[in-house]
């Protein structure tokens, strides 16, 4: 299955336009955007998209290192985004000054180039809704020569994945008895 093969119904034509425009998007490398739809989708969770994702990211070559780099940094950043989510959001400062404990090994030293690395930590970020990793990483790759527009990349693979991933669940749950579809 491509991921121009998930079969989004047609109110959620304009996500599957963005889909497609976005696997034709030059501004990352390859390895960087296939990274991130793969990230994306793992953040998302939803099985078909997952499989869309995955046969389109290994059609267009992404390696295998780089496919489990990418579901690393999806499971780092379900983990992270709500401890850290939960910090920012708590009003006592106590917490913040503590270490997390959390062990986070892959963070540091990833299989594949740490830029592309932190975009995929971006994408899984986004979806999780953490603004303190958001933070973080952004200013880590623009601490790395990372273009804004290249970081926007990330952020709208994000934003469409997960839309993509929204509409297969709620196809899926929905009651086609009830609604004559």
């Amino acid at each position: 299955m491509s991921i121009e093969a998930l079969r989004l119904p047609a109110y959620a034509r304009d996500i599957a336009t963005n889909l497609a425009v976005l696997v034709q998007e030059t501004v990352l490398p390859d390895q960087a955007k296939w990274g991130c739809f793969v990230a994306s989708a793992h953040a998302v969770g939803e099985p078909s998209t997952i499989r869309a994702v995955a046969a389109a990211a290994q059609a267009a070559g992404l390696s295998p290192e780089a496919f489990e780099a990418a579901k690393t940094a999806a499971a780092i950043m379900a983990m992270n985004n709500v401890y850290f989510r939960a910090l920012h959001l708590m009003a006592a400062p106590d917490y913040r000054d503590l270490p997390s404990r959390l062990r986070m090994n892959r963070l540091s030293r990833p299989s594949v180039p740490a830029i592309d690395y932190e975009l995929w930590c971006v994408a899984a970020s986004a979806i999780n809704g953490c603004g303190a990793c958001l933070d973080a990483h952004e200013a880590e790759l623009r601490e790395r020569g990372v273009a804004p527009v290249q970081i926007q990349a990330a952020l709208r693979i994000a934003a469409v994945v997960n839309a993509a991933g929204r509409v297969m669940a709620a196809e899926s749950a929905a009651d086609p008895q009830k609604w004559g579809v």
